[in-house]
């Protein structure tokens, strides 16, 4: 069975199983590695996490995803430094075997513990995340899950004993990513590796606060076990995901997934447990460079610790039945971008802006990525025929 989901609209709340419309059982579950998180005065570790219904009997649980700043009336300037990336010939230490300590050498001054209070919906009290310095001025990029609801927020630097205080530039909610700076003279910046570097089967490693744990960073390794997967989110989708069998957990959300030469390659988000129907194991998922590249930049735009305006097209969508790639198109919403460009009930996208889409996660990601006013060029197909038509995205509506 499909549950539809109106993707590029506020999504309605699930509904509750019924005997005419029943759910399918969970076959895959992903968490979050979310900031681990206790009440004030109890020392007992608990995921925050929140179920939510997939298409073909997928259910995610993840971490509530939500934009805002620790203080309100804090102005954060937007950065000028420049683009979070590094051009050029894939390393030569990608071919040979991996040596951790060495790779851990390079990147561990630049990772930083990111500590949170909480007072939200789902309570109050603390958390625990990992963050990258990717600027010699003090910007460090998080999850978007370990901010959510935070008050104050807090950052260790490696090798220092008391925390500094750390302000929210901005927050994606579809990409689970955030934007925080920090006042430090004492930064080490981070490399981040060219976004098509990456290949399946690269050695890598995983760094992070696992499970909130008192003192250095964790270290895990791996390897590379695919590209460009694709997950649908309680708060929006996640597109161009590199998928990993170094072990990610809990505290480890916001902490660098890392090459053989110690370049950034992806940001850990999410990991997937057994359920009852299917076993998962070592299957974590990070976002990939080319997603950090693009959303770090939007986000220094916006400044003032707001949330990123997302792109609407208008349409409810289904994955393919057939086996193909690309996303099925259900319900057009009348007077949006979708309906003046012309697309019908039942067309399959399978292009948006030269990319291949892969299920309706693929499209949502894909189209939230945007920004208002953005120019969107979709390949579809009806019946035998293909068609391209360009149009442009508005403000994805609040409600």
């Amino acid at each position: 069975m499909t549950q539809p989901v109106d993707s590029f609209s506020s999504e309605p709340s699930a509904p509750a199983p019924s005997a005419s419309a029943p759910w399918p059982s969970p076959s895959v579950v992903v968490d979050s590695p979310a900031p681990s998180r206790r009440a004030p005065g109890d020392r007992r570790m608990a995921k925050v996490a929140v179920a939510v219904l997939l298409i073909a009997g997928v259910v995610v649980a993840v971490a509530r995803v939500i934009g805002g700043s620790p203080d309100s009336d804090q102005h954060v300037q937007p950065s000028s430094v420049a683009p979070v990336t590094i051009e050029g010939a894939r390393p030569a230490e990608l071919g040979k075997s991996i040596d951790v300590a060495h790779v851990v050498s390079i990147i561990g001054p630049s990772v930083v513990k990111v500590s949170v209070d909480v007072d939200g919906p789902s309570g109050s009290g603390e958390g625990v995340g990992t963050g990258v310095v990717i600027s010699a001025d003090g910007e460090i990029v998080t999850n978007a899950h370990v901010v959510v609801d935070a008050v104050a927020v807090r950052v260790l630097l490696p090798g220092t004993t008391e925390p500094i205080s750390a302000e929210v530039v901005g927050t994606d909610v579809g990409n689970d990513l955030a934007l925080l700076r920090v006042k430090s003279s004492a930064l080490t910046v981070s490399q981040f590796a060219a976004t098509d570097s990456v290949r399946v089967g690269d050695q890598v490693v995983a760094m992070g606060f696992a499970l909130g744990l008192p003192g250095e960073a964790s270290v895990t390794s791996g390897i590379i076990s695919a590209l460009s997967r694709t997950m649908i989110t309680e708060t929006g989708a996640l597109n161009g995901l590199l998928q990993t069998d170094a072990a990610i957990s809990s505290g480890n959300s916001g902490g660098p997934l890392v090459n053989a030469a110690g370049q950034v390659i992806g940001i850990n988000t999410a990991v997937a447990r057994s359920s009852a129907a299917n076993i998962a194991s070592n299957i974590g998922f990070s976002i990939s460079m080319k997603e950090i590249q693009k959303v770090v930049a939007q986000l220094r735009e916006a400044g003032n610790g707001a949330a990123r305006v997302e792109g609407y097209l208008g349409v409810s969508v289904e994955d393919r039945s057939d086996g193909g790639r690309g996303a099925v198109v259900a319900r057009i919403k009348p007077g949006s971008p979708a309906a003046e460009l012309g697309l019908q009930d039942g067309d399959i996208v399978r292009r948006v802006n030269g990319d291949v889409i892969d299920g309706q996660a693929g499209l949502i990601a894909s189209i939230r990525d945007l920004s208002p006013g953005d120019t969107v060029t979709i390949e579809y197909g009806r019946g035998d025929k293909a068609f391209t038509g360009t149009t442009k995205v508005v403000a994805r509506p609040t409600d």
